[in-house]
Parts: structure tokens; C-alpha cells; sequence
């Protein structure tokens, strides 16, 4: 008898049935159906699959009295009780390194179209205005680009800033050894340095709203944000209004505090590019990150242990 898992985010299909090669499989994505599910077969679960957004709850392991195993399908963890988990013996892992590429790249698209105006540009053309008759976008070339969150995403587009020939300075709680780029010792102080600021810091409580008005305006009326990090760390009331008065001059963000709904506050700035939090997304990073959940939960299963856990 396989092993009952209980996936509470989205899952293609496709990966579900890989999933079902190996596991009883039982795919709630709704949150408002979880409680109905835990309560007629909590029981049972004994492994559960979520994302950092979705995390899970201590209440919830609580209706799951055989729960060995959570994993977090990429590298945030941030809304799963990992306290509550090692007081239960619950193992928590997740799937670093599975999606950095996809993210770094998006950070990176993101800041291009929000600085060159890409997706106001596009409209306009489509509605047959020239660019004598546009306002002249900016470039990152050779600017300097702070990242707030010096992790393995922060690594990667560092290092695609550098072929803008871009200078990089970095936040993080405390300098990494071996990295060679300026390290400053507050968001602030990042932020009164940098053209431009993105946010790769992980979520929860110690970084909510890190980035906030004095951030915001210590980037200046000519600084752009881009947010590919969570959406809880950017107070999106104190972004709005840095825009409204002309404090920055812009912003791309894939992640919003009131995601999956739209940012409203934001929805009027033309120079504000969003996503719908698809950094992580692509063939490449879902397909490595469905093998690492695999890996993971196949290693617990076989008492090999989980190849990347949350310590």
C-alpha cells in the first residue's frame, strides 16, 4: 500500500501522475477545501506538499497524527510552523536550487522591462504612437544594483548584472564569506546607494515590510524596485504612495502582499510591471523541482533521509 500524500498547491497534471507512481495522492489546492479533507482523512497522511506562500499550519499537523514528512515544492518554507514540525518529529525539506535560474532571469526581465518601459512602449506602439512622442526610457547598463537577500537567487543575478556591467552591492543579515561585491549593513543603507533595488530576501515576520517608506524613498526619484522575492517584505501601501509623490520612479514585482489577487493600490502606475508570481516557473525549474520533492520524499520513504532539508 503506497504511502498517503496530501499536496495542497497546484500540481499539473502531468506531474501528478509521476507523483502517483509513488504515492497514494490526494490533491486539495483549494484552501477552502483543507479543512473538510483533514478532517475526514487527516488520519492518514502521513506526507504533505506545499509551498512557502501555502505553508502548513501547526493546527493542521495536529489533525495528522501519522505526519512523517513536509516538503515545500521550492526553496520557501516560510509559512510552514518548522517549530511545531521538530516538537512533532515531523522532517520539513524543500527544493533549493531547483528554480534559481528561472528566478534570477525573471528578476532581471523584470527590472529590463520596468527601467526601458517595455510594456508601456508595447502599448503604444500597438496603438500607432512613435517614440518621438514618448518619454525616454532609462537603462541599467552600468548602474548600480543593490539586492536585498544575498542567497543562492541573489548570487545568480549578481551575476547576470555583471554582464550589464553593472556594480552590485548587497543586504543581508550578515556578510557572506567569499562574496565580492560591497556589503552594507541595512536595507537603507543599500537602498541610498543603489539605482536599483531588488528584493530577494525570504518572507515571514523578520522581513515583513523591510522595504517601507524610508527605503523607498532613500532609492530616490530615480530608483527602481523589483520584488521576486515575498510579496510580504514590501509594504505595498508605502510603494504606492512613493509612486504617487514621485519618490521612485518605478517597479517590477512578481510578488504582491495581497497575491493571488492583484495589487489594487498599484493597479494605476503605468511604470509598475507585474507578474502573477511565476519567477519559478518554467519547464526546467517545475520539472527539477518535482524531481527534488521525489528525491526528498522517496529518501524519507526508503529511511535514507531527505536530500535537502530545512535545518
Amino acid at each position: 500500500m503506497k504511502p498517503l500524500l496530501l499536496a495542497i498547491t497546484f500540481i499539473s497534471e502531468a506531474h501528478r501522475a509521476r507523483i502517483a507512481e509513488h504515492f497514494d495522492l490526494l490533491y486539495v489546492p483549494a484552501a477552502q477545501d483543507r479543512p473538510a479533507i483533514l478532517a475526514e482523512r487527516g488520519q492518514e497522511v502521513r506526507l504533505v506538499l506545499t509551498v512557502g506562500p501555502v505553508g502548513l499550519t501547526a493546527q493542521e499537523m495536529d489533525a495528522m497524527p501519522r505526519l512523517e514528512l513536509v516538503c515545500a515544492l521550492g526553496a520557501g518554507y516560510e509559512n510552514i510552523d518548522v517549530a511545531h514540525a521538530r516538537t512533532r518529529g515531523i522532517t520539513v525539506a524543500n527544493g533549493a536550487g531547483t528554480n534559481e535560474d528561472s528566478v534570477a532571469d525573471h528578476a532581471i526581465g523584470l527590472l529590463l522591462a520596468a527601467v526601458r518601459a517595455i510594456p508601456v512602449n508595447d502599448k503604444a506602439c500597438r496603438a500607432g504612437v512613435w517614440r518621438t512622442a514618448l518619454p525616454l526610457p532609462g537603462q541599467v547598463a552600468h548602474g548600480r544594483l543593490g539586492i536585498l537577500g544575498m542567497g543562492a537567487i541573489g548570487l545568480k543575478i549578481a551575476r547576470r548584472a555583471l554582464g550589464f556591467d553593472m556594480e552590485v552591492g548587497y543586504h543581508n543579515r550578515s556578510p557572506r564569506d567569499g562574496v565580492p561585491y560591497t556589503y552594507f549593513d541595512s536595507a537603507l543603507a543599500l537602498a541610498t546607494w543603489a539605482d536599483f533595488l531588488v528584493v530577494a530576501a525570504p518572507g515571514g515576520p523578520q522581513t515583513r515590510h523591510l522595504v517601507g517608506a524610508e527605503v523607498l524613498t532613500a532609492l530616490g526619484p530615480g530608483g527602481f524596485l523589483v520584488n521576486i522575492g515575498r510579496g510580504s517584505t514590501v509594504d505595498t501601501a508605502a510603494l504606492a504612495a512613493a509612486l504617487g509623490e514621485g519618490r521612485i520612479a518605478g517597479a517590477g514585482l512578481d510578488v504582491y502582499e495581497s497575491e493571488p489577487e492583484p495589487p489594487r493600490e498599484l493597479l494605476g502606475f503605468s511604470q509598475v510591471v507585474l507578474a502573477p508570481h511565476v519567477g519559478g516557473w518554467s519547464p526546467q525549474a517545475l520539472d527539477a523541482s518535482l524531481q527534488r520533492f521525489l528525491d526528498n520524499a522517496l529518501g524519507h520513504c526508503a529511511g535514507r533521509g531527505v536530500v535537502s532539508p530545512v535545518v
